[in-house]
């Protein structure tokens, strides 16, 4: 498994979502956040290479993953 680096640097999607990476997400979800602006764009390094940055990713956790639109356990909508 490749960390986040933590001096920068830029990361494929195996090593951003599960179940390699930080993010205890799955593809289609992943990219659902990314089109609607809940998880960092990423970053094209040619037509079929796409990768995100580190630091973005960093961000994400630490700030914690956006669960808009989710039910909670009480059953209400976020």
């Amino acid at each position: 498994m490749k960390p986040v680096s933590q001096n920068g640097g830029l990361s494929r999607l195996k090593f951003v979502i599960k179940p390699n990476g930080p993010l205890p997400i799955g593809r289609s979800t992943f990219f659902a956040g990314v089109r609607s602006g809940r998880y960092p764009a990423p970053v094209k390094l040619g037509p079929r290479i796409t990768a995100w940055r580190d630091e973005d990713i960093r961000k994400l956790i630490e700030e914690g993953i956006p669960r808009a639109g989710l039910a909670t356990k009480s059953g209400d909508r976020s």
